[in-house]
């Protein structure tokens, strides 16, 4: 797994409860080799395949998926419709 600066800072500006939950989920429960295909809402983002989204409470994370290597772009809120 890798995480992308963005993804870092994105997640050092969350409020305290939302940052515990993320980052319990990403670097703890997810590190434990959660099958991709079982997070929550997981969408494809592109037609190569290669960049999905999936929630976490209100908020999106997107990741980059290369083979074996999944990379953490970005955590923010999920937007009102």
């Amino acid at each position: 797994m890798r995480y992308a600066m963005s993804f870092l800072v994105d997640l050092k500006n969350l409020e305290p409860a939302a940052y515990q939950r993320v980052y319990e989920f990403v670097f703890n429960e997810f590190a434990e080799k959660w099958p991709l295909h079982s997070l929550p809402e997981l969408r494809q983002l592109d037609e190569e395949g290669i960049f999905h989204r999936f929630t976490i409470d209100n908020y999106l994370i997107g990741i980059e998926i290369r083979g074996e290597i999944v990379k953490f772009l970005r955590v923010i809120p999920m937007p009102d419709v």
